[in-house]
């Protein structure tokens, strides 16, 4: 490998010859050998385009010249593109603040635009990456706006994924809507429920969790951008903070703007920790509704098998014909990843001293790693899971017509203590609680056949409250 030279405020270094980065990416890079982990796309393409808008911005305010500023903006608008990702080399790991995420970007971007001017990677008396590049700008104003525009971009993904499994559920719920089943509470049977309930609940569950992230998406659009060091915008001509917001916008469509207060943007990652929180919520929902659905799914023949979710893998290396529910599996695994990110995203939100937090880059490495998990994941459980569920409808009658958690619809007419009686005979007799209730007198066959109608247990109300079955049925209490 050939290197070439280059010097910062520390001496000199060498750098490989072919790359666009530069010595103070190169001092990284030997600095925070750790994890091997890279930025993700989504995280450089969120910091090249406050580069470009800030490119703009400055040539807007006359801080830079026209011909610097469009090389640095077609080198920024190269990256958006998808162009030189493999050339952000640091490590996760890093310098507090990002400071080494940002020059990364700003030597990247600085040498691509020397090369469009005609120049040699390394000949920064063209373009400067700290000068040029990051014009107006500090680390501590850019790394909090790209984590807000990643998150931005994310969420609405992650919503329009969320959306999707919402309407999944839902078209389930009206399919298995005639299927009444037992409901269980503490895991002992309860009242019956129709399955199709159990869905659309699941569905309303997932409808909180979405205004939850659209709220968090809402608060993320106000910018610290022109701040600069300390939240005060020094250096940052007052035209630039105005004409960089404008800017953003355009470039990415997001309803962002000013913050009231720079300072306090640039002090306080809350923002983050509240948007984190949002997706740990989704994540308690999504781990519920996978529990269930495996516990649903159990069996085939001892456990309760009321549903089949659709065979997508052989489930052992041992046991022939074995298939497990891991698209639920692995969800929950999904789902407590997410919760370790959220964990970690709460400490660094709350390690900041004074005017910075220098926890951002371990901020913006789990914001993204959430969202894409959890975004793919929901993918994964409405397109593998969801979409192919079969309700086992035989097999829900056949539990519910024998549960004990029908006597319920019994206490109106015959009472709780004796209600409990006939639950105890029929666990003890093996006989159906309706003919234990027949057999005793308590009520006729025809009272029986309204106040133990599944279905309408399934609804509000007293059953068969109205008319001769409420009248027959107080007289034979009596």
């Amino acid at each position: 490998m050939s290197y070439r030279k280059e010097s910062d405020s520390l001496g000199e270094m060498q750098v490989p010859s072919d790359a666009y980065y530069g010595v103070q990416t190169q001092r990284a890079v030997e600095n925070f050998n750790i994890s091997g982990m890279k930025p993700f796309p989504e995280f450089i393409w969120a910091t090249a385009v406050v580069k470009l808008a800030a490119a703009r911005a400055n040539m807007a305010a006359g801080g830079l010249d026209r011909k610097t500023g469009e090389a640095i903006a077609t080198a920024a608008q190269e990256i958006i593109n998808g162009k030189f990702h493999d050339q952000f080399v640091v490590d996760v790991f890093q310098a507090g603040a990002g400071t080494s995420h940002n020059m990364n970007a700003n030597e990247v971007i600085a040498n691509r635009a020397v090369e469009l001017l005609g120049g040699r990677r390394g000949d920064y008396s063209m373009v400067h990456p700290n000068d040029h590049v990051n014009m107006s700008q500090s680390t501590n104003d850019t790394i909090p706006t790209e984590i807000r525009l990643v998150s931005i971009r994310m969420i609405g993904e992650l919503v329009g994924e969320l959306k999707a499994l919402t309407k999944s559920l839902r078209r389930k719920a009206k399919q298995f809507d005639s299927i009444v089943k037992s409901g269980r509470t503490h895991l002992e049977d309860a009242a019956p429920v129709r399955l199709g309930q159990e869905f659309d609940a699941y569905a309303n569950m997932l409808e909180y969790d979405l205004h939850r992230l659209v709220r968090a998406r809402e608060l993320l659009g106000e910018l610290n951008i022109g701040a600069t060091a300390v939240g005060t915008g020094v250096n940052a001509d007052p035209a630039y903070v105005t004409s960089v917001i404008a800017e953003l916008r355009k470039i990415t469509g997001f309803h962002v703007r000013n913050a009231k207060s720079l300072m306090a943007v640039t002090q306080s990652m809350a923002d983050f920790v509240d948007a984190s929180g949002a997706v740990r919520a989704l994540g308690v929902d999504m781990t519920k509704i996978a529990n269930d659905f495996r516990l649903m799914n159990s069996g085939p023949i001892t456990g309760l098998a009321e549903i089949s979710l659709p065979a997508v893998q052989p489930g052992s290396s041992i046991m022939p014909g074995k298939v497990n529910p891991v698209i639920a599996e692995c969800m929950n695994m999904i789902a407590f990843q997410s919760f370790g990110n959220d964990l970690s995203i709460t400490m660094a939100g709350q390690a900041g001293q004074l005017e910075l937090n220098v926890m951002m880059p371990l901020i913006a490495f789990d914001m993204v790693f959430n969202l894409k998990i959890m975004r793919k994941g929901l993918a994964m459980f409405r397109e593998k899971m969801v979409d192919g569920i079969v309700a086992n409808a035989d097999r829900c009658r056949e539990m519910v017509e024998r549960t004990p958690g029908i006597a319920l619809a019994l206490n109106p007419y015959i009472g709780y203590e004796k209600a409990a009686q006939a639950v105890k005979e029929s666990l003890k007799t093996g006989k159906s609680i309706r003919d234990v209730v027949r057999q005793k007198g308590w009520l006729s066959e025809e009272e029986l056949g309204v106040i133990l109608d599944l279905y309408s247990m399934t609804e509000p109300g007293v059953k068969g409250r109205r008319g001769k079955v409420k009248r027959a049925a107080r007289k034979k209490v009596d």
